[in-house]
């Protein structure tokens, strides 16, 4: 009863810095881009005449999850293809996925993009085209008392017991940054691995971790909704490289030269920068969209 009374208070915590209600009042919208919509090919078809038809993968806020009515998907994606809609002069029609259906079903034409936290790599822009619109940041999130303060470079984490998940971009830039500490004659980070979130904040709060690695966004809304832990640093994907999360087209259609127009007026404008405030994600932005930057290698 004690269990299910704190996952209410948390759930509660949350709910007073992020909305997850259906209605959205807090919801921003965009004006028109007439640039945008003169860079849309002439010979490109929407899915449906009129719809910007946008898929996304529903995997836990503040990104995209479902609403407390279980079946609308809102969230710092969602919001931000509705403000793209906006810009393209278009109705929006949003399509939940999972996110291991996402690249058959674009390339399939079931829909005409998908926004849902798609980093940018090599080997998906053979496939895909991308319009960038957010840095993929993952953070270093430690007990609200630790005297862990920042963690910004390889000497910051030397020696610490960092939470990381196994087979991640994480791990693997911890691992190099384990290797130039010992090279630096540091004691190396210690790696540890748990099966799900739970077991890991409980490895934190009971003392047996110093720090947890996970994408940003995530452990945001964990911390507003647990009030026990603390950002002391990020980490690019692409560490020591920006890593940048994009719209995701089919390979040759030619909308993402106007997906990168409309978002560079979102930026201009200050819509985009209130998107991201308004799920707490400001750390997440970008100067300017680009079509196709460098992605992460392969490995």
């Amino acid at each position: 009863m004690a269990t299910a009374s704190l996952i209410g208070l948390g759930a509660a915590q949350a709910a007073e810095e992020f909305d997850l209600s259906p209605e959205q009042p807090g919801r921003v919208h965009a004006t028109r881009d007439e640039a945008a919509i003169a860079a849309i090919p002439k010979d490109f078809k929407f899915v449906t005449s009129g719809v910007f038809t946008v898929a996304v993968a529903p995997g836990g806020p503040p990104l995209a999850t479902y609403a407390t009515d279980a079946k609308t998907v809102v969230g710092a994606d969602p919001d931000y293809a509705y403000a793209v809609a906006d810009a393209l002069g278009l109705k929006l029609e949003l399509v939940p996925v999972a996110w291991i259906d996402w690249p058959l079903g674009l390339t399939s034409g079931k829909y005409d993009a998908v926004i849902s936290n798609v980093g940018v790599t090599e080997q998906r822009k053979e496939k895909f085209d991308f319009s960038t619109y957010r840095q993929g940041l993952h953070s270093f999130f430690v007990k609200s008392d630790s005297k862990i303060t920042d963690i910004k470079e390889p000497k910051d984490a030397a020696g610490l017991r960092i939470i990381v998940g196994a087979g991640t971009n994480q791990e693997r830039i911890l691992l190099k940054w384990s290797d130039e500490d010992v090279k630096a004659g540091l004691k190396p980070i210690e790696l540890q691995y748990y099966d799900d979130d739970a077991a890991s904040l409980l490895a934190l709060q009971s003392n047996r971790a110093d720090v947890i690695v996970q994408p940003h966004a995530q452990l945001v809304y964990i911390a507003a909704r647990d009030r026990n832990i603390k950002r002391v640093g990020t980490l690019s994907a692409g560490w020591p490289d920006r890593s940048d999360v994009a719209i995701t087209t089919r390979k040759g259609s030619g909308l993402a030269a106007a997906l990168t127009i409309a978002t560079n007026g979102l930026i201009k404008d200050g819509t985009y920068a209130r998107i991201l405030d308004h799920w707490h994600l400001a750390e997440e932005a970008l100067p300017k969209s680009e079509t196709n930057p460098p992605g992460l290698p392969k490995y």
